[in-house]
């Protein structure tokens, strides 16, 4: 059986190889898009350094990012007690710092947390959670969140955000790009082919290799963060409570993307409309929450 300390371990390790993983990535597709493209092939040399510096900077100020896209403000004791007082009180008990706090403006119900490590930590809730749960309640949403960084998800969560983001840039920058080979290229006809190809394949496969990247991250550690928040709290029903009003709630958080969907408690592209949901649900990176529930009361 995985010990607590080896799963923080093996998820310390896996931020840096997602991080080389996206280096080996961005100069393999940059490559194939200077090839198709008939660039210079020293732009290879460019996006290697340019991913190396993207990898750094999502590592240190992932959590900006990810709240300045997400729209959120810093909370304030006054007006979001609740959420303070909870976060304090479980702080200790979690064995971690008291993470900062931020609010994100929106009617619909979901929280996250995010940060490098628990000495750079947040724990950021909508307003319409605060506004809707009970203080039981909240604090199981808030211990599941404290789980997340205390097992050092949210630095592998954080990252993978950020560079599945320039992933999905990527793919779109290519596909939207008029692809053509060069007539004056002294090639091999077939292999300029081949390459060219396997550029547009690639860049059809970036969003869905960005997703199998989330969904091997997500799912697992849902329900660890679920059962992590119950040893904190030592009451199972306020997590399951709390996940029942959450599935009922059925309206999409406005700021959220499929970059940062991974991140929260529960899907908050919920109900989002549009032609390829059919397939986008293969990959859902958030398990079922009446498993979840299920889970949390057996």
């Amino acid at each position: 059986m995985t010990t607590y300390y080896e799963l923080v371990d093996a998820n310390k390790a896996r931020s840096g190889v997602v991080i080389a993983i996206f280096i080996a990535f961005i100069t393999a597709a940059t490559y194939l898009i200077c090839y198709v493209l008939g660039f210079d092939l020293s732009a290879v040399g460019i996006a290697l350094i340019l991913s190396g510096t993207l990898s750094f900077i999502s590592f240190y100020y992932s959590d900006q990012i990810i709240l300045t896209i997400s729209g959120a403000v810093p909370a304030n004791k006054r007006d979001h007690f609740d959420f303070y007082t909870v976060a304090e009180n479980l702080a200790r008990p979690a064995g971690i710092p008291i993470p900062k706090l931020f609010v994100i403006k929106d009617s619909a119900m979901n929280a996250f947390a995010t940060g490098r490590d628990p000495q750079h930590a947040v724990v950021c809730a909508t307003t319409g959670l605060l506004e809707r749960l009970n203080r039981t309640e909240l604090e199981g949403v808030v211990a599941h969140e404290m789980s997340h960084i205390k097992n050092y998800d949210t630095r592998l969560m954080s990252i993978v955000t950020i560079l599945v983001g320039l992933i999905t840039l990527l793919a779109d920058i290519l596909l939207r790009t008029n692809i053509r080979g060069k007539s004056d290229r002294n090639d091999n006809g077939n292999l300029g082919a081949f390459m060219m190809i396997a550029g547009i394949v690639l860049a059809l496969l970036s969003p869905i290799i960005a997703q199998l990247i989330q969904l091997a991250i997500s799912r697992r550690r849902e329900f660890l963060a679920d059962a992590t928040s119950v040893s904190i709290t030592k009451y199972p029903e306020g997590l399951a409570s709390a996940l029942e009003k959450l599935s009922k709630d059925k309206e999409p958080l406005e700021t959220a993307n499929k970059a940062t969907s991974h991140l929260f408690i529960t899907n908050p592209l919920k109900n989002q409309k549009n032609s390829l949901n059919w397939f986008a649900g293969l990959f859902n990176t958030h398990p079922p929450i009446v498993e979840r529930i299920k889970a949390l009361r057996s």
